[in-house]
């Protein structure tokens, strides 16, 4: 699995692909230490959730702090590791502890969500305030507006109260009801603010961007020697964090898409040299658009940034693109938005800091038609683009489940005064993760893993849309 955690130390962009290096040499080589969970303190008040130690007493037991999750799932590398004198490495397991840290009458919690929208950001707001208040009885609990600026106090915003009256069919909408923003804030002035409400736990659920800031909050408050509990819960509709198997509202994400990709599939089968262009989510990594084209199974080519192409030339995607118009006279294309970072990329950067990227479904569509032009072929494309639509939809019922057992994860692990962690899944059991371990490793498609021929298989397109050899790294 590691292959997939490459650190981009030097990625180089061009509009053919030509001088793009990953450097498999910077693979982070994980050790056991960088795994440790950082504690506030040795936890000492009796869980007020009343659990159990015995097996076979119908009563959930609690997690033990020795209890870990394997990070290889294959014998062979266990093995290898056991042979080498070391315990295999693992990640600490999730969930509820015997002892907790913060005794509940007197703690005070904040919420913030903060980055682009996505779906079951409100499952996660409630299934938070509902585990608090119900089973750790948590009585106050503030809600920051507007991420990371609401924790400002020359922004005037106040924040919100939150109990279960309040959250109680939030899960219904999209968005957030606390509302988002994205840019960094001044760390002393955000912790300056934690201190005005006397808040012992906060939460920070967002992406890469909102993690990388929870960490630089951990360290602040680890500076001052504050007893501040700081949890992360990983948003990203991309899926891209590290050592995460899965996001929430990617699954959401990718099930919506999958109607989009019908509708284009419709429109391209009902005009002559049709083609249905659909522009999916992805900065960086392609698992919204690849799962999506194994779920509709109608995708002719799926577009992602970590498999290069050239556009023209005799081995292009566009010279494929027009053989397959000349047999079939229609085609479903899908591409996710990253694509545009290595053909029209703008020279300008977000508020976040992220590069912007050109509009590469726009890009496309132009460059399909001028293509067909100039071959005397006439065409037609349907070009669609359905991100803010899939953005703000509601969570599917999977993704819910996964919400809430995200937030009740996060709970236990405040209370338990881990902090400068984030809630992960890995091999199907919920883990922490060090942020700062978290945030080095972003998660890519791995071109020669069995998931990529899944998608290679379900759409028919060639291997390689080069025109000069692949070479071995």
């Amino acid at each position: 699995m590691l292959d997939i955690y490459k650190l981009q130390d030097t990625i180089t962009k061009s509009t053919h692909f030509e001088n793009i290096q990953i450097l498999k040499g910077s693979t982070m080589e994980l050790k056991h230490e960088d795994l440790v969970i950082q504690t506030l303190g040795k936890p000492l008040i009796e869980s007020p959730l009343k659990l159990s130690k015995i097996d076979g007493d119908f009563l959930t037991n609690y997690v033990e702090e020795k209890e870990r999750v394997l990070y290889h799932n294959s014998l062979c590398k266990i093995q290898e590791e056991i042979a080498t004198g070391h315990d295999p490495l693992s990640f600490e397991k999730a969930g509820p502890r015997e002892k907790i840290f913060f005794d509940p009458a007197h703690t005070r919690v904040g919420i913030v969500t903060c980055g682009g929208l996505c779906p079951g950001i409100n499952d996660v707001i409630r299934g938070l305030v509902m585990q608090l208040h119900f089973w750790y009885r948590v009585k106050n609990i503030y809600g920051f507006r507007y991420g990371f600026l609401g924790m400002i106090k020359e922004s005037g915003l106040q924040p919100m109260i939150l109990d279960p009256d309040v959250v109680s069919e939030i899960h219904e909408k999209g968005g957030t009801i606390l509302g988002s923003s994205r840019g960094p804030q001044d760390v002393g002035q955000m912790i300056d603010r934690l201190m005005d409400y006397n808040i012992n736990l906060l939460f920070c659920v967002g992406g890469d961007g909102t993690l990388k800031g929870a960490g630089e909050i951990t360290e602040e408050i680890t500076k001052r020697g504050l007893a501040i509990s700081v949890v992360g819960i990983p948003k990203t509709i991309d899926n891209d964090i590290g050592f995460i198997e899965k996001t929430f509202g990617f699954e959401t994400a990718f099930t919506h898409a999958v109607e989009s990709i019908r509708t284009a599939h419709v429109e391209a089968r009902g005009y002559q040299n049709c083609v249905g262009l659909v522009k999916l989510m992805g900065r960086q990594s392609g698992y919204i658009t690849a799962n999506a084209s194994i779920a509709s199974q109608d995708v002719n080519f799926c577009l992602i940034p970590e498999i290069p192409f050239d556009l023209e030339g005799g081995n292009g995607f566009y010279k494929h693109l027009l053989e397959r118009i000349k047999r079939k006279s229609h085609a479903v294309v899908v591409v996710a938005e990253g694509v545009g970072d290595l053909f029209c990329a703008k020279d300008e950067r977000d508020v976040s800091g992220n590069r912007k990227s050109g509009d590469v479904g726009i890009f496309l569509r132009e460059g399909i038609s001028k293509y067909f032009k100039e071959n005397g072929v006439p065409v037609n494309v349907k070009y669609i683009d359905p991100s803010y639509i899939i953005r703000s939809s509601r969570a599917i019922p999977s993704d819910s489940i996964y919400c809430n057992q995200l937030a009740q994860n996060a709970v236990h692990a405040g209370m338990a005064g881990k902090t400068g962690v984030v809630v992960g899944n890995w091999n199907n059991s919920f883990t922490y993760v060090p942020i700062d371990v978290a945030i080095k490793n972003r998660k890519f498609i791995d071109p020669e893993s069995m998931f990529w021929l899944n998608v290679l298989e379900s759409t028919g397109q060639p291997r390689w849309m080069q025109n000069k050899p692949r070479q071995k790294n």
